[in-house]
């Protein structure tokens, strides 16, 4: 019988602790150390840097944490594999080969590319996102470190676990299995206590990184190391599975996996079981991310303190548009939003304050520039009184704007360069089978009526929400299988745009899974044109999910922990 696989995870994004790989690597034994450095912003910053120099357009960091820690893996017989390659795996596989020679520590290293898609005009980058194909073809031809460019985050766990049991393209339960286990993994201590709704129920002051024991089934454990700050259990691995989904049907390159068919159990302290996970074919073609350049944005944050906190906001637009008006140069986007923070009689002079953000865009830099910024300050003496700002204003900053394509899969050359620099074509997973939404499973019967309290529905509900391009998602999930009764009627898509003002005009959808007691919403333009463009002051929705927790409404008091929940 084939042994578990142990692979672990020291990055979940470009600037995670520097320190994980070597607490990863010496905390316990593992097989495999993931490292997760890409996300759709990361490409775009790895884009602008390889505009100043074209050698690099990789995580860096990745290259600094190896120097430290490759002699250790190689001790331990630790395979690494990481997406730090960025848009130029190549250069950062002779960057490792090259530090190896210069600390003496033999290494085989391969690296897989073929993601690189011609750039569109106008646009800084453009690549696919490739499965794990590539990285099991050079775990067998024997690779100590395999750096890849865009593959999905689960690639970093469907190679390896491939390569491993000796999976096939078909094996397609087994597969989806370890892309669960991958996607778990993926943001690191997001799936040990980092960032949980309910982190006061747990010492969370420096969680360990995750690692998954997969079996041959694809079945797996996830857990961490002994002795390591945070917690394994189900809530945890709830919130990590809702993160930046949507459906019950989770596409990627290798397999479309079923989240409608995942079970978790206890299965001790910090060991939580992941089984009887589906996967079907995958869909024809590949996600394709494309980044570019959107403008220029300049922001300033006034501070208003004190009494007559409107008038102040709207004495300080008059000034400005006033301003603009008289320098000729108005941005072609102009927002601004009160925020207000004040409260009354207030015992310190931050909490008597209100923030007034001005936010402004346009495709000309000094649009955004000197005009937006010498208005803010011309205005230091003449204005509201305790006039104040955050910041000094600056010239203004480019912003970009992340877009999705998508290709036919075979028509993108997966390539794994093999240590011994043989290049081996990956084929396409085919075949393959179109994405198509599943039928919304029966709800449970509604709780019987009965006497409720007005509660913050984070007194009954976890929830963890992140970003998709423009999109938002926000998953929600409760404990008990009343909990779930009350939820899964309670918060249909009007209750949720009702408690969520800001997505009444917008498309939501819910998808239900009842076997994690979990409803996901996908909040469709929320985030406008990304996160590198900034376009809200939660620019990547990582606390949508607190505020809709945070909002009340009529509560079972069945469900309810004491009487005092208002308090």
């Amino acid at each position: 019988m084939t042994s578990p696989l142990r692979i672990g995870n020291a990055s979940g994004f470009y600037g995670d602790r520097f320190d994980a790989v070597r607490d990863m690597l010496t905390g316990g034994p593992l097989d495999v150390l993931t490292g997760d450095y890409l996300a759709e912003l990361t490409m775009l910053i790895l884009g602008r840097s390889r505009l100043k120099d074209p050698k690099r357009g990789y995580a860096s960091t990745f290259l600094r944490q190896l120097e430290e820690n490759l002699g250790l893996a190689r001790e331990r017989g630790v395979k690494i594999v990481a997406n730090a390659g960025g848009l130029n795996p190549a250069g950062l596989a002779d960057a490792v080969r090259e530090m190896a020679d210069r600390t003496g520590v033999p290494v085989r290293v391969a690296h897989v590319e073929g993601d690189s898609r011609p750039v569109p005009d106008g646009y800084l980058t453009a690549n696919a996102y490739l499965g794990g194909g590539g990285i099991a073809a050079c775990l067998r031809a024997g690779a100590d470190v395999v750096v890849t460019g865009r593959v999905t985050d689960a690639a970093l766990v469907t190679g390896p676990a491939a390569a491993h049991f000796g999976w096939e393209h078909d094996d397609l339960d087994a597969l989806a299995g370890a892309v669960v286990a991958g996607h778990v993994l993926e943001c690191g201590t997001q799936a040990t206590g980092g960032n949980y709704a309910f982190f006061d129920d747990h010492d969370v002051r420096r969680p360990g990184f995750p690692l998954a024991e997969i079996h041959a089934d694809g079945s797996c454990v996830i857990t961490k190391h002994d002795g390591t700050g945070g917690v394994v259990d189900v809530g945890t691995v709830t919130a990590q599975l809702l993160y930046e989904t949507s459906g019950a049907r989770y596409a990627g390159p290798d397999v479309t996996t079923r989240l409608d068919t995942v079970r978790l159990a206890q299965e001790g302290p910090d060991r939580v079981r992941i089984s009887g996970v589906r996967g079907e074919a995958p869909p024809p073609t590949l996600k394709v991310g494309l980044n570019r350049l959107g403008g220029w944005r300049n922001e300033v944050v006034f501070v208003l303190t004190g009494l007559g906190i409107e008038a102040k906001a709207r004495l300080v637009r008059e000034q400005f548009a006033d301003a603009l008006d008289r320098a000729g140069s108005k941005p072609a986007e102009v927002r601004w939003e009160l925020v207000r923070t004040d409260r009354a009689d207030a015992a310190s002079e931050e909490t008597a304050g209100a923030l007034l953000r001005l936010v402004v865009r346009d495709q000309d830099a000094e649009a955004v520039g000197r005009a937006v910024s010498g208005a803010a300050v011309e205005l230091a003496l003449g204005s509201y009184p305790g006039f104040h700002v955050t910041a000094p204003p600056g010239r203004g900053a480019p912003y970009g704007v992340f877009e999705a394509a998508y290709v036919p899969a075979g028509e993108v050359e997966h390539i794994a360069v093999l240590p011994d620099g043989t290049r081996e074509t990956v084929p396409a997973a085919g075949p393959y089978r179109e994405i198509e939404d599943v039928a919304e499973p029966a709800l449970p019967e509604p709780l019987p009526p009965g006497p409720t309290r007005t509660a913050p529905l984070g007194h009954v509900a976890g929830a963890r929400s992140g970003d998709k391009g423009g999109d938002a998602n926000v998953g929600l999930w409760v404990w008990s299988d009343d909990a779930w009764r009350w939820l899964a009627h309670e918060l249909t898509v009007a209750r949720f745009q009702e408690l969520l003002p800001e997505t009444a005009g917008l498309t939501v959808v819910r998808h239900v899974l009842p076997r994690l007691r979990a409803l996901n919403f996908v909040v469709h333009g929320l985030l406008g044109e990304g996160v590198a463009a900034q376009a809200r002051f939660d620019p990547q929705a990582k606390a949508v999910g607190e505020w809709l927790r945070s909002r009340h409404l009529p509560v079972p008091l069945a469900l309810l922990d004491a009487p005092e929940v208002n308090a």
